[in-house]
């Protein structure tokens, strides 16, 4: 019998990085400290929860529309043209399981066999699976390092080809946790609309910005509505990560294919859930703001520990949950100091080579993931680490 299916057994294989390492040593007892999840450590705000629970006894628990609910749509069109200056229809929004099952959706109804999608370096890995599954070839394009991993349009317009289908786009950016400028993300789209290429941007962190950084939906750039894909989750700023709620935004024309793939996935998204996520939307702000502020406390804190221990240097995230520390002048390479620090610090933090070569000689420290007190403890213990080096 033939199993698994070709595509299966010659794509690249998902991992979790050092999640898997920490699961083995701390089924042993030990007490970890996880700055490697991207994931939120707040409860998910009081009045979601309750619009919620609200719904369930209001009989909100039957099929609803493929594309989600069209109240929870209207709500989400408000919110797209206030906060991202986006002017988009209920019918070019489709409600999704999580970013995730939204950029999945997006690359099969996209990419055919043979098109090149190009990643910039560092990349989120998730997004090579998608691409191979859809038949597709990942190309890097590296970010500009020297200025602070910033777009570099030289070095994508040399990955493309004729065979350049799309450009994958993470703003506020994982791992480095830059926020891309307007003048930037003009550079991604003037090669788009020159060489006729479709736009992925994914758009979790759109909320978790510090110090004035500004947030700017590439679609919002002339001639690149018709172009562009834009993926948005609940999961980071309003701490719904395992609701698995998000939508997509595309012009009309590329909205039909985007939703068979998704009603042959999932026909559509919890019906009840929407509720919450509508609540999360149209409800008050303040919960939202304040985790956020709560993130700008911890990213100062592991900010200014990085940038004290031998070997590190960490420049301030602009938006985002994480740190990406530069540890080259430990002379260790990434992998082997993520496995030390796990083993002897007690501390998980994630590989820069995970995210990429780009990422190689740094780490990727979340901040988002633990408590203020938690986040200081980690940094105490990874203090007297490099201390001892």
């Amino acid at each position: 019998m033939k199993w698994p299916a070709q595509r299966l057994a010659t794509g690249s294989k998902k991992s979790f990085g050092m999640f898997d390492e920490a699961a083995k040593l701390e089924a042993s007892g030990v007490d970890l400290i996880h700055l490697e999840f991207g994931r939120p450590h707040a409860d998910t705000p009081a009045h979601i929860k309750e619009a919620t629970k609200a719904a369930l006894d209001a009989g909100i628990v039957h099929y609803g529309e493929f594309k989600g609910t069209l109240s929870f749509r209207q709500a989400l069109a408000r919110k797209l043209t206030d906060f991202n200056k986006l002017d988009y229809g209920v019918d070019e929004i489709l409600v999704t399981n999580g970013l995730t099952h939204g950029s999945f959706a997006a690359f099969m109804a996209a990419i055919d066999p043979g098109d090149e999608v190009i990643l910039l370096d560092p990349y989120y890995p998730q997004h090579i699976a998608k691409t191979e599954l859809a038949g597709g070839k990942v190309v890097v394009a590296s970010l500009d390092k020297a200025n602070g991993y910033s777009i570099d349009k030289a070095a994508i317009a040399a990955k493309i080809t004729p065979a350049t289908r799309m450009i994958v786009l993470i703003n506020p950016a994982n791992p480095t946790g830059r926020v891309y400028s307007r003048e930037e993300l003009q550079h991604v789209a003037d090669l788009a609309i020159a060489h006729d290429l479709l736009v992925l941007s994914d758009e979790v962190y759109e909320y978790i910005t510090y110090g004035g950084a500004e947030h700017v939906s590439i679609a919002s750039l002339p001639g690149m509505r018709e172009r562009t894909i834009t993926c948005f989750a609940f999961t980071k700023a309003y701490s719904m990560d395992g609701w698995r709620i998000g939508y997509l935004t595309a012009d009309a024309a590329l909205m039909p294919a985007i939703q068979r793939i998704a009603v042959t996935d999932v026909t559509h998204v919890n019906v009840f859930v929407q509720e919450g996520a509508r609540a999360a939307v149209e409800g008050p702000q303040e919960p939202m703001l304040a985790m956020v502020e709560a993130d700008r406390r911890k990213r100062d804190i592991v900010v200014q520990a990085l940038n004290q221990m031998p070997g590190v240097t960490c420049a301030e995230p602009q938006g985002t949950i994480y740190a990406f520390p530069d540890i080259t002048g430990t002379g260790r390479s990434s992998q082997e100091l993520a496995t030390a620090i796990l083993n002897e610090a007690h501390v998980v933090v994630e590989s820069g080579s995970f995210y990429g070569p780009g990422g190689e000689g740094h780490l990727r420290v979340c901040f988002g993931s633990e408590s203020e007190a938690r986040i200081a403890e980690a940094m105490e213990r990874m203090a007297r680490f490099f201390n001892g080096l």
